[in-house]
């Protein structure tokens, strides 16, 4: 539905900061639409990186054919600089994570390796 939406709307294309109460404006523009599975595209798309980044800078939020409708309020652009700082350091974290348990299974291996070598040196005699 995303990609549909993204097709149809310049705001969407564009990755525009959206104007607020837009889900009524797609379904009066399209009313066959699930409400639901709307719901759900608009979630993925304000919480795209593209969008928060946009929505950071923003002064401007557009309804769906790309015009300015509304001024973006200096909290709604805080709580995007502050979703995109907390996603980057949960990222920084998670690979972190990922590189000390690389770490740790590499060690793992050597003592594991080197345990197999004595083992077979005393094992000869």
């Amino acid at each position: 539905m995303l990609k549909q939406l993204q097709e149809r709307f310049v705001a969407f294309r564009d990755c525009l900061p959206l104007a607020i109460g837009i889900d009524k404006q797609v379904l009066a523009a399209q009313p066959d639409l699930d409400r639901k599975t709307l719901r759900v595209a608009l979630r993925m798309h304000v919480g795209s990186l593209r969008y928060l980044k946009a929505m950071q800078q923003a002064t401007q939020r557009f309804d769906l054919d790309g015009k300015p409708v509304a001024e973006v309020s200096e909290e709604h652009r805080t709580h995007a600089a502050e979703t995109l700082k907390e996603r980057f350091r949960k990222e920084a974290e998670q690979k972190r994570a990922k590189a000390a348990a690389e770490r740790e299974a590499e060690a793992a291996e050597r003592r594991t390796e080197k345990l197999n070598q004595l083992a077979a040196k005393f094992a000869k005699r």
